[in-house]
Parts: structure tokens; C-alpha cells; sequence
């Protein structure tokens, strides 16, 4: 029977009210990161800090590191190796994230050169690659500063997971390298820790930068670097490293190293092969490649090394990626680095009977940069990126950066 009471207008009204007023809260949530939190003053994303200058110290010491908010590499003595924790964004529980820096500060004044890793928390080769690198500094022979970052997003490295398990409105998964340049006062806790490195932490103390990935887990890559190949600076850091392959792309505009270009710091994304292991092959590669950069600017002294002129580099700017169509038990017919023709047949795909239910050609000329290296797939699961050269320089459909 209806209601037709003035307490029943007046509840039906209310519970109107209250759910358009929900409405309206979450449309002012997803557009979010515009929108200061009661009682702060954050910056927008990618703004400065403020006004503030200088190292912060917070006054916390963490296994005897010193804890900072702010860095300005200035303010450290010359002519040695600083270890320091930056304060990164907060937990639920109010504690904070902490992110290892080191900073190799040259004897001389100089260029600084920005080392990252761990933007993704199952890339492991490229957090072995910076430390070896920083081991073979001396401090007292370098003009200028090597500042490394070695765990950005530190929530994702202790579970071996790509992306940032954020609680801000249920568990969900984010990729911080989809939050680039970030906002302190974003609507998710990598959006807000992005914010906080790139404002106090990356941006004030960098003239160039590299940060090293690997593949997504489940996806092996060759060695290469994602640089934009008509930016001179990108493109000479890029061909300074003996690996086997370039790919000129911008890929996503959500990329740290895109969030340093817009602010006018060369940047470029060297790629280490496989995630969740070292790979002792390449990461030598990228350890060399790196000390020409700093070679090359300067930093450090010392004849060049190989480069990607001496191993016959391979260029192009488009990758396509190759899906899978069905769920089964994957045969890869080409390894990494393999030429492919169109129409090569590249992969086979059979179900538990062992019968075939599906076959994967190439439809592009080129090379295989990455493929799956799980032995069962489900349907739209990316199965192999090729890389080749396009008249017209095409984003790939699904990137692991």
C-alpha cells in the first residue's frame, strides 16, 4: 500500500536529497585532484613547492639515514656519498612511506644526473643496476651530483606487485606511472606521492634523468630504452648504450620521464628485460650505457665505453602488440630480437585436449621486443610486441610502462 503520510513524503524526500548529495560528492572525489583537502594549501600538479627551498630534515633518523621532506642537493657537502630516507606520502595509519635516496655529490660543480628505480615494485634489475653504478663513483674525481632514487613506490616492492595497492576508497591497483607529475593533494595515494617526489625530491635537483623499467611480470623484454628520438638531448642518451634495441615513442604522457621533459629535463626510460629477477646479461649493458651519460655531461671522467653505434642498435618508433583471441596453453615460435615478416606465423595456442585454437601471425615487419613468458594466457592478454618502423609513428595499444 503507498504511503502517503507527511512522514512518508518527507522520508522518500530526504533519501532524495541524500543521494543526489552522494552523487555530487563523488563527481567532486573523481575530479579530485584540482580540489585542496579542509585545511592545506597543496600545490596543483606539477607546481613547486610553496616557495619552499632548501633540505627539510624532519627530525626522524631511520637505521641511522636521516630523514628528509625536501632536498636540495646544494646543501650537502661536497666530495661524498650522502644516504638519506625522503618522506613520502602517508599510510592510513597515518605513518609514512619511505623512499631510499643517495646522493653522490661531486668534489667540483657540475651537471646533476637523476637515477630511478622501483616506480614499479616488480622491477628488480633496475634497482642492481643503479647500485652498481653509485658503488663505482668516487665522489672526490665526480663534477656534480648523482642523485639516486631507488624504491618509489615502496607499498608495491614489499608485495613484488607492479602497481600501488591504494586504500583510499577500497583496495584497488594503481599505476604510479600513470600519475606523473602527480598531485600532493591528488585523489589517491600515488597520485599524492608522485606529487610529493617529483615537486621536493626529483624535479629541483635534476639537469637530466633516467629512470630504469623492466618488463611487466608475466612479460619478458629485450634490452631498450623508450627515448623521444627528435629531442637531441633524449636521443644522445639514448644511443649511448650498448643494447639492442630503441624505441622511439612517447608511449604514455603519464611517464615520469615525459613529466621531466615537460619541464625541460631530458629524460629518457631504459627497459631491463624481465621482471622480478636480475638479469645479470643485461644489466651490465645498462650499467655502461649509464656511465657514458655521466661520462658525456661531464660527471665523471674517463674514455667512453660501447655504445649503441658498436652493436648495430635497432631503431623504430611504432610497437604492435599481438593479443591473444582465446584461452589456452601458448607455443612462441620467435624469441627476443628475432626479425619477423608480415605474416610470419610467430606463436600457436592449444587447450587442454592439445588441440589448436589458435595461430598468431606478425602483421608488421620488424623485431620482437617483448613477449609473454607464462605458458597459459586468457583472451586480450598481450602476447608479443614487435617493433618496427612506421611513416607515421603509432602509440602501441598496450605498453608494459
Amino acid at each position: 500500500m503507498q504511503n502517503d503520510s507527511k512522514d512518508g513524503v518527507a522520508r522518500r524526500d530526504f533519501i532524495k536529497t541524500a543521494v543526489a548529495m552522494v552523487g555530487a560528492t563523488s563527481a567532486l572525489i573523481a575530479q579530485g585532484g584540482t580540489a585542496n583537502a579542509q585545511g592545506t594549501n597543496a600545490p596543483t600538479a606539477g607546481a613547486p613547492t610553496g616557495g619552499q627551498k632548501g633540505t627539510v630534515y624532519t627530525g626522524d633518523v631511520i637505521q641511522g639515514k636521516k630523514v628528509i621532506s625536501a632536498l636540495d642537493v646544494d646543501d650537502l657537502e661536497r666530495g661524498k656519498k650522502h644516504l638519506l630516507y625522503f618522506q613520502g606520502v602517508q599510510m592510513p595509519t597515518g605513518q609514512h612511506w619511505y623512499v631510499t635516496v643517495i646522493v653522490v655529490r661531486g668534489a667540483k660543480p657540475g651537471k646533476r644526473v637523476a637515477l630511478i628505480s622501483g616506480v614499479h615494485g616488480d622491477e628488480m634489475s633496475p634497482v642492481h643496476t643503479i647500485q652498481t653504478v653509485i658503488s663505482q663513483l668516487d665522489p672526490a674525481q665526480m663534477s656534480g651530483t648523482v642523485l639516486a632514487v631507488l624504491d618509489v613506490s615502496r607499498p608495491a616492492l614489499e608485495a613484488m606487485e607492479r602497481r600501488w595497492p591504494n586504500s583510499g576508497r577500497g583496495i584497488d591497483l594503481i599505476d604510479i606511472n600513470r600519475e606523473w607529475p602527480g598531485n600532493e593533494n591528488g585523489p589517491s595515494a600515488p597520485s599524492r606521492h608522485a606529487g610529493l617526489l617529483f615537486n621536493r625530491l626529483l624535479r629541483p635537483n635534476a639537469d637530466y634523468a633516467i629512470d630504469f623499467h623492466t618488463g611487466t611480470t608475466g612479460m619478458d623484454l629485450t634490452s631498450f630504452n623508450l627515448a623521444r628520438m627528435e629531442l637531441p638531448e633524449p636521443r644522445a642518451m639514448a644511443e649511448l648504450y650498448p643494447i639492442a634495441q630503441i624505441f622511439d615513442n612517447p608511449a604514455y604522457p603519464t611517464l615520469l620521464a615525459n613529466a621531466f621533459i615537460n619541464v625541460g629535463i631530458p629524460a629518457i626510460t631504459p627497459e631491463i628485460g624481465a621482471a622480478r629477477v636480475f638479469d645479470f646479461d643485461m644489466i651490465p649493458l645498462f650499467v655502461e650505457g649509464t656511465m657514458n651519460v655521466l661520462k658525456r655531461y661531464s660527471v665523471i671522467p674517463g674514455p667512453m665505453g660501447r655504445t649503441g653505434r658498436d652493436v648495430g642498435i635497432y631503431v623504430g618508433n611504432s610497437a604492435h602488440t599481438i593479443m591473444t583471441t582465446h584461452g589456452g596453453f601458448v607455443e612462441l615460435l620467435v624469441k627476443l630480437n628475432d626479425k619477423v615478416k608480415v605474416g610470419q606465423k610467430v606463436a600457436i595456442q592449444r587447450n587442454t585436449f592439445g588441440e589448436v585454437v589458435a595461430e598468431y601471425t606478425a602483421e608488421v615487419a620488424g623485431e620482437v621486443t617483448g613477449r609473454r613468458n607464462d605458458a597459459t594466457a586468457e583472451p586480450r592478454i598481450p602476447l608479443m610486441m614487435i617493433l618496427y618502423q612506421s611513416p607515421a609513428k603509432e602509440n602501441p595499444e598496450d605498453y608494459s610502462e
